[in-house]
């Protein structure tokens, strides 16, 4: 279990279902919380396999049922520089496997231009966060997070310009380790929100992931170590092949 002065949360789960059932749980109640407090609940959604998992259980209706989506807003931390109906693109993925499902209002989804040039999306987005939040602080509710197998998160990627602007909020992050330009939210963002979380899964991702967490800080070289939320939690959400690596005394089997 963390200690008392460890920002940290790391909930262990036998599999991925077992995760992803827990995830959507905590979307539920944090929407709740963040509706009765402040009237609407923001969220900024990640792309890949587990959170295709956390989708289908929040599309559920005995989850469902129990957000008021009209006050829902969904956004996403990071995009790739393609149409909305690409395969690769993140907002398609949960378009098809969440919004669509519940029926959405187009207006509570704010999803990143990515058919325009990368720098262009990255501007508008922006732009378009500054007017959603108004006089506001520009802080999520909730921002989901995965972690690579090369330490990276959203598409903050090893070594590249994003990591190392520390005014910008939503860049387009030149990528060349993949050949490509993303545009990504920056740790500054991210760090501002109420709650962030992690999700990590595979027995290949266990060695980066004790190297995040317990290892020297080398930011450039693992950019998931620089998500530490100022004034928020940070729950991992990690299954016990991932966990593999980590002391026993670090985690709370879920």
């Amino acid at each position: 279990m963390p200690s008392s002065t460890d920002h940290r949360v790391i909930l262990v789960f036998p599999t991925a279902e077992d995760l992803a059932r827990q995830a959507a749980t905590s979307f539920v109640k944090q929407a709740a919380a963040a509706i009765a407090a402040r009237g609407r609940f923001s969220v900024a959604l990640s792309g890949g396999t587990t959170p295709r998992i956390v989708f289908h259980f929040l599309a559920r209706p005995e989850l469902a049922s129990q957000v008021d989506w009209s006050r829902v807003h969904v956004f996403w931390g990071d995009e790739r520089a393609v149409p909305p109906d690409d395969p690769e693109s993140n907002f398609r993925l949960a378009q098809e496997h969440l919004l669509q499902p519940l029926g959405l209002a187009p207006e509570n989804i704010h999803r990143v231009e990515g058919e325009l040039p990368p720098a262009e999306a990255a501007a508008r987005y922006d732009a378009h966060l500054t007017a959603f939040f108004g006089a506001e602080p520009r802080r999520f509710d909730l921002i989901h997070l995965g972690m690579g197998e090369d330490g990276h998160t959203a598409s903050l990627f090893p070594h590249t310009a994003a990591l190392d602007d520390p005014e910008a909020r939503v860049v387009a992050n030149e990528v060349p380790q993949r050949q490509t330009t993303r545009i990504t939210f920056t740790a500054a963002l991210i760090n501002a929100a109420r709650a962030v979380e992690f999700f990590v899964t595979g027995a290949g991702k266990a060695g980066v992931l004790r190297e995040v967490l317990l290892g020297a800080e080398q930011k450039h070289h693992y950019p998931s170590q620089m998500i530490c939320p100022t004034d928020g939690t940070l729950t991992w959400f990690v299954t016990a092949d991932a966990a593999a690596q980590l002391p026993a005394d670090l985690l709370r089997h879920a």
